[in-house]
């Protein structure tokens, strides 16, 4: 089959308006419409009995794959947002472990959850994470709803993960339609454009429901983001290996990476950061409480408690000019004037990226007598900075610390 003929299956919903900026092209009232089809008949059968059998014979052997439980499965599907599989599966396990079940996450201490959270970044996944657990024993019983407007009505949890979770776990028909799943359709029908613009992922997501096999929807969900994930890939997709490859109209073009087109991203910004690690003769430091979230508040690029996820950290500040001056200035509001000359010794420098901030931290270490004791705060020690709620920003300011020998008179 030719690539037009090909590309006329990929026909029949309307997905927007392409202007010239989309084309690049020099006349600004040149616009071209542009359609998105869904497969139909013996292409239809054949598209999704190859990709099926790809995917059943090639599959990742993943822990949250082996289960219908809806809680683990919404469980794997929070912590895979924004985080890779090699990464997620630990935390998978150690979570599941202390919280076997909703009743286990509802009732458990934020702290604690929050610590066992500690690692994966984006904390408020597991801050609504616990608040839908609770909504669910308190509306549903304990019992993980089946109807995708209750399922949507909890913390945390919006379409796409509604329809993964009501898919795999109860064999309901809903496509998903993530940023895998979007490119493969968009290679698959040749799209350009920028495919989150509203109209555009609308479209795709009805010609995700259109190919989706109603006899397996769990399984053709997970196929279709498992050829996202492992052969068409954002860069160097893998064509030769892809199970519907003879369908794909990027791929017939000869260039199937540049579909669709790369988002410009933000620019980034710098921030400097000073830390102060406190440490006295027994191996305690001092870490400060997590700050209050408040309402109707902005954060600057630089504010420390967003940089530190609301979680238990070193004390912290941004840094205008001098950073040993402001790291000073800064303590000498909190820490007791009778503690004795402050003198920071600079560790090796922190890098850190939160979205399009690029964070350096100048960590100083500073030996005393003991911890003074500040409200809220906490002493404990250094070595054992796990065993609270902290950012990566904070475990990698503690092994800088930790990578440099201890002061003599400790």
């Amino acid at each position: 089959m030719s690539g037009t003929a090909r590309g006329s299956f990929f026909l029949k919903i309307w997905v927007g308006e392409l202007t010239s900026r989309d084309h690049k092209q020099s006349a600004p009232s040149s616009v071209q419409k542009y359609r998105v089809t869904v497969l139909a008949g013996r292409e239809l059968a054949s598209f999704r009995k190859r990709l099926l059998a790809w995917f059943r014979q090639f599959q990742r052997d993943l822990p949250w794959r082996r289960t219908k439980d809806p809680y683990q499965i919404w469980i794997s599907e929070i912590m895979l947002q924004q985080t890779r599989v090699a990464a997620v599966i630990h935390y998978y396990e150690k979570f599941l472990a202390r919280f076997p079940n909703v009743r286990a996450l509802a009732q458990a201490p934020e702290e604690e959850v929050l610590r066992l959270w500690s690692g994966l970044g984006y904390y408020s996944r597991a801050r609504n994470l616990q608040k839908a657990a609770q909504q669910i024993m308190a509306r549903h019983s304990g019992q993980f709803p089946r109807e995708e407007s209750e399922v949507l009505a909890l913390p945390g949890i919006g379409r796409y993960t509604a329809a993964a979770i009501l898919s795999i776990a109860f064999g309901a028909e809903h496509a998903v339609l993530d940023g895998n799943v979007a490119r493969v359709l968009a290679r698959l029908g040749a799209l350009r454009g920028d495919l989150r613009e509203s109209r555009r992922w609308q479209s795709l997501q009805k010609t995700a429901s259109g190919l989706l096999d109603r006899k397996s929807p769990g399984d053709w969900n997970q196929a279709m983001m498992e050829l996202g994930a492992m052969v068409c890939t954002p860069r160097a997709p893998q064509c030769l290996l892809c199970p519907v490859q003879n369908f794909c109209c990027a791929q017939q073009s000869g260039d199937p990476e540049s579909f669709p087109e790369k988002k410009k991203k933000r620019d980034s910004e710098q921030v400097v950061l000073a830390a102060a690690v406190l440490f006295a003769p027994r191996g305690q430091t001092l870490l400060l409480p997590p700050p209050r979230k408040r309402e109707n508040h902005r954060p600057a690029a630089d504010d420390v408690a967003t940089l530190f996820s609301r979680m238990w950290h070193f004390p912290t500040i941004a840094i205008r000019k001098d950073p040993l001056v402001e790291l000073k200035n800064y303590l000498a509001s909190f820490v007791p004037p009778g503690i004795g000359v402050l003198h920071l010794e600079p560790l090796a420098k922190v890098r850190h990226a939160v979205t399009y901030r690029r964070v350096t931290v100048l960590p100083f270490r500073i030996a005393l007598g003991r911890i003074p004791r500040i409200r809220g705060a906490k002493s404990i020690r250094l070595e054992d900075f796990s065993a609270l709620p902290v950012s990566n920003l904070t475990r990698k300011i503690a092994h800088a610390a930790l990578s440099r020998p201890a002061p003599a008179n400790t």
